[in-house]
């Protein structure tokens, strides 16, 4: 079998995913209490303590779960927009560890999480409420524009344009949201393609063992419409998707009796 492919499913799944999710827990309450001091001084050193809680999670999830993620292409490093499939927790650390100044357009109750709320809002992290709709958009590109003015920048935004988490395998329609602040911005869109809920399920139980992998894929020329980037973007990380889909054994691969 593949290194790429999810180790078989077996009766120990289930203890070795309950021991990660004690280890994160205290890992996350350790290091959060450890680098509120730092992270008061700016976003600068929130980060630096975010890369460090990044290391234990993906660190511990080598040794743990026998998980591992690898990386292919090029991450960016300057003030662009990251639009990526999402599937599971998994993709949310493998991104914001290769990405250097990360930060998530993420819903509004996740900063509401003890200690992980607070930081992912020290590091640039933007809330969105869904039922605000236009009005929500509009706060989106000023904050966007409003980190941009900042001497160290935006940093990477990582946006998921299909607004949840999806079965590997599953699509569903595209938001505007990248587009739209693309083409308000003039930021660089960097596609991802994933195949991380082959192993680390989108309701996060059991996790299975392997190789996952995110791929940045080649960026989105600034100028086109917002519904022709859409377009575009659905273009590029679909098919990259399904790819990795089937590099992980695809459907086989899912099937408990297979």
């Amino acid at each position: 079998m593949s290194q790429y492919q999810p180790r078989p499913p077996s009766i120990l799944d289930w203890p070795r995913t309950l021991a990660y999710y004690l280890y994160i827990a205290l890992a996350t309450l350790v290091l959060g209490l450890w680098g509120l001091p730092q992270a008061l001084r700016g976003a600068e050193a929130a980060n630096r303590v975010a890369g460090v809680w990044l290391g234990q999670m993906l660190g511990a999830a080598r040794v743990i779960l026998g998980l591992r993620v690898e990386v292919r292409g090029t991450p960016p490093t300057g003030d662009c927009i990251v639009a990526a499939k999402h599937q599971s927790f998994l993709d949310i650390l493998a991104l914001a560890q290769a990405c250097p100044r990360r930060a998530f357009v993420m819903k509004r109750e996740v900063l509401r999480v003890p200690i992980m709320g607070w930081f992912a809002r020290k590091v640039g992290c933007i809330p969105i409420d869904r039922s605000r709709g236009k009005e929500a958009m509009k706060r989106i590109i000023a904050e966007v524009e409003a980190a941009r003015a900042r001497p160290e920048g935006l940093g990477q935004l990582i946006i998921y344009p299909e607004g949840t988490r999806t079965r590997p395998g599953q699509r569903l329609p595209y938001k505007h949201g990248a587009g739209t602040i693309q083409r308000a911005t003039g930021l660089t869109i960097h596609p991802v393609a994933v195949n991380c809920g082959m192993f680390w399920p989108k309701r996060g139980i059991p996790i299975r063992g392997g190789t996952a992998v995110i791929e940045f894929l080649e960026p989105l020329p600034v100028g086109a419409r917002s519904s022709q980037v859409m377009e575009l973007l659905e273009a590029r990380i679909e098919p990259a998707s399904d790819r990795l889909f089937a590099e992980a054994g695809g459907a086989k691969a899912l099937d408990p009796a297979g």
